[in-house]
C-alpha cells in the first residue's frame, strides 16, 4: 500500500455511537441535537462506575478532546454543561478506582510487583492464551478492541508533558518521540497498528469498533484520559505509562508469536516486533529517567504514581477475565461480534 493511496485512520471523524443507557443517551443526544445534556444527578450517583452506560458516556466526552465526531462542532469540546457532566462521571469512576485499588504501596513497591510477574508463560494471561492456542477470530476481536487505544497510541500520555519539568520532561519526550515514529509518519505506532488491522481484514477507521467494545475495554482507555486531562493526576498518568511500558515487551513478544502462528500477516507481526525492542528500552527510561527524577522533585506524588500503576493492573485484569472467559467458552467477547469474522479461517 503506497502512502499516496493510504487513507489515514484519523482522516475523518467517526459517527456518534449507539447509546447504552440514560447517561450515554443524554450525551449522544446532546451532541447530535446541539443542546445541553439532560441528566438527573441521581442517575450518575447510582450508575455502575465500570458499567457500559457510564463508561460510554465518558468515552464520548473524552473523544471531544481527540478526534471528535462527525457532525459535532469542535466548540462542544469546552461546552460547560458537558464538562460539568464529565466531572460528575469522572468522580464516580475515580472514587471506585480509589476504593478498589490497594493504597498501601509506594511507587517502588508497585513497580516491583509489575516487574516480578511470572517469567514463564502459564497461560493465565491474554497474550499467553493467544500465543499458545488463540484462533484467528480471537486475534481479530482482540485487535478490534485494542484499536480504541492503539489508533491514538501515546496521545493520552502526551498530556503529561507540559506538567513535567527538567529531566523527567526530557525523558518523557524522548519516549513519546519514539511512539510517534521518530519523525517518520509511516513508523508512528498508531499507523503501524492500522497496518496490522489491514492485515487482519479489519476496518482501520478511527472508532470503527466502538459499538462492539464492552465496558471493560472502555475502562482501560478512559482511565488514560481521566489521568491525562487533570494536572492533579499527573503522577497517576506517569504510573499508568510505566505500567504499560514495563509489561509491553514480554506481552508483545507473545503476541508477535501469536500473529505468526495464525498467519495474521507481516504487518501484524511487525507492530508487536517493534514493541518488543522499543518498550524494553522505554521501560528503563520511564523507571530511571521519568519516575525517579519526578519523585525527587515532587515526593508527594509517590502515592499517585503507585495508584496509577495499580489501577492499570486492576482494569487490565478485569478485561482479561472477560476475554478469556468468553473465548474459552467459544463465545465472542465483543458486544457485537465482528461482521466479517465468518469470512476468515478459525471463525467460530
Amino acid at each position: 500500500m503506497t502512502t499516496a493511496l493510504y487513507l489515514e485512520s484519523r482522516a475523518t471523524s467517526p459517527a456518534l455511537p449507539t447509546s447504552r443507557g440514560v447517561l450515554s443517551g443524554a450525551v449522544v443526544s446532546a451532541l447530535r441535537e446541539g443542546h445541553a445534556p439532560l441528566v438527573d444527578p441521581q442517575a450518575v450517583s447510582e450508575a455502575e462506575p465500570y458499567g457500559d452506560d457510564l463508561q460510554l458516556a465518558l468515552y464520548v466526552l473524552y473523544e471531544l478532546h481527540y478526534q471528535g465526531f462527525h457532525g459535532v462542532g469542535d466548540d462542544r469540546e469546552w461546552d460547560p454543561d458537558l464538562l460539568r457532566l464529565r466531572g460528575a462521571l469522572e468522580r464516580r469512576f475515580l472514587t471506585a478506582l480509589r476504593t478498589d485499588v490497594p493504597g498501601e504501596a509506594d511507587a517502588r513497591e508497585a513497580l516491583a510487583a509489575v516487574l516480578t510477574e511470572p517469567a514463564v508463560d502459564d497461560g493465565t494471561g491474554v497474550s499467553d492464551f493467544l500465543q499458545s492456542e488463540g484462533l484467528l477470530w480471537q486475534i481479530r476481536e482482540y485487535s478490534a478492541l485494542r484499536s480504541l487505544y492503539h489508533l491514538k497510541e501515546a496521545d493520552p500520555h502526551a498530556w503529561v508533558i507540559p506538567r513535567l519539568h527538567g529531566r523527567a520532561k526530557a525523558a518523557m519526550v524522548a519516549v513519546e518521540y519514539d511512539e510517534f515514529g521518530a519523525g517518520r509518519a509511516e513508523d508512528i505506532h498508531a499507523r503501524l497498528f492500522a497496518d496490522l488491522m489491514d492485515d487482519l481484514g479489519l476496518d482501520h477507521a478511527y472508532g470503527a469498533y466502538l459499538d462492539a467494545a464492552p465496558a471493560q475495554g472502555l475502562c482501560t482507555v478512559n482511565v488514560m484520559s481521566l489521568f491525562g486531562l487533570h494536572r492533579a493526576l499527573r503522577g497517576a498518568l506517569v504510573g499508568h505509562f510505566a505500567a504499560l511500558e514495563v509489561t509491553s515487551s514480554p506481552g508483545s513478544r507473545r503476541l508477535a508469536k501469536a500473529m505468526r502462528r495464525t498467519g495474521a500477516g507481516l504487518a501484524a507481526a511487525r507492530f508487536y516486533d517493534e514493541h518488543v525492542e522499543a518498550d524494553a528500552v522505554h521501560e528503563q527510561v520511564v523507571r530511571l529517567e521519568v519516575i525517579d527524577p519526578l519523585l525527587r522533585a515532587e515526593p508527594a506524588l509517590d502515592a499517585d504514581v503507585a495508584f496509577g500503576i495499580r489501577a492499570t493492573g486492576l482494569l487490565e485484569d478485569r478485561l482479561g477475565a472477560l476475554l478469556l472467559g468468553a473465548w474459552r467458552g467459544g463465545r465472542s467477547a465483543l458486544r457485537v461480534p465482528l461482521a466479517a469474522a465468518a469470512e476468515h479461517p478459525g471463525s467460530p
